[in-house]
């Protein structure tokens, strides 16, 4: 059954939560619902009083503008901020507390630690749960799911970019989140790793079936992995686009690029409109 929407007011427009579409089988993810959620620094407000509900199981892309806010609203629903106003939970029971354990992040930079071999840093992403039978065995299951078995006994200095990102994604796909967060974690990639790990991250969430948050400022990543597109302006969400396309998707499609063509309308119409004039 489909869940409640919540109308979003944009000056003197409104948005309606896009659909569930395509939800990986046997979602193991948890709805997030936002209801007024804001966020100041001082006098400059960043995050206006959002309202969005999110389905368990859903591929969310944020995008918009540098300075928008997109990070900032990642980083409240991640436990790493807090806000203004407003509440978040997830799951259907309002007033719940964030389990940080069911929540994971990465990062544009892959933060393992140089001092520890690779398996070793998957292995602090089971946290507690390091020390618990077979937590070594699940580290080198996690590895292999990301292709890089056996780079186990290597150290992070020795390896491509790329390849620390895909440790840094076994690190997080370890404990077997239910909500994982992306921070443009694929934004220091050349464009071949990028199209591999979008790859990679498209796979891993049909597999396990988390409820997954991309923020990136790549339009084209955006539609290729994500359900649903929604762009920040001013402390709003200007839109909340469905992308309704079979998976996998392919770039350079007709209907890619009509899609990529609505969102920068969008995310450039002030510049567009002031170049026409």
């Amino acid at each position: 059954m489909a869940s409640t929407p919540f109308a979003i007011a944009n000056k003197t427009r409104e948005y309606w939560p896009a659909a569930r579409h395509d939800a990986p089988p046997n979602t193991s993810g948890l709805s997030l619902t936002i209801r007024g959620l804001g966020k100041s620094f001082g006098p400059r407000e960043v995050l206006k009083s959002l309202n969005l509900h999110i389905p368990a199981g859903q591929f969310v892309a944020i995008v918009g503008k540098s300075g928008c806010g997109k990070s900032t609203l990642l980083r409240m629903l991640v436990g790493l901020d807090r806000s203004t106003s407003g509440e978040f939970w997830y799951g259907a029971s309002p007033g719940q507390g964030l389990d940080k354990s069911a929540v994971r992040v990465m990062f544009q930079e892959p933060r393992l630690l140089p001092w520890a071999r690779v398996l070793a840093n998957v292995e602090v992403g089971l946290g507690r749960g390091r020390k618990e039978t077979g937590a070594r065995e699940r580290a080198l299951a996690t590895l292999a799911e990301v292709g890089l078995e056996e780079r186990r006994g290597d150290w992070p200095g020795t390896l491509s970019g790329g390849q620390k990102q895909r440790v840094a994604l076994a690190r997080a796909l370890v404990s077997h989140p239910r909500v994982l967060a992306f921070d443009e974690p694929l934004g220091a990639l050349d464009a071949l790793t990028r199209i591999s790990m979008q790859r990679l991250l498209e796979r891993v969430w049909r597999e396990q079936g988390f409820t997954a948050l991309l923020v990136t400022h790549d339009v084209a990543e955006a539609i290729t992995l994500a359900d649903r597109v929604l762009i920040i302006e001013e402390g709003v969400i200007k839109l909340d686009l469905r992308i309704d396309l079979p998976r996998p998707r392919q770039r350079g499609t007709a209907e890619i690029a009509a899609l990529e063509g609505k969102i920068l309308d969008e995310l450039l119409g002030e510049t567009r409109a002031g170049e026409n004039s």
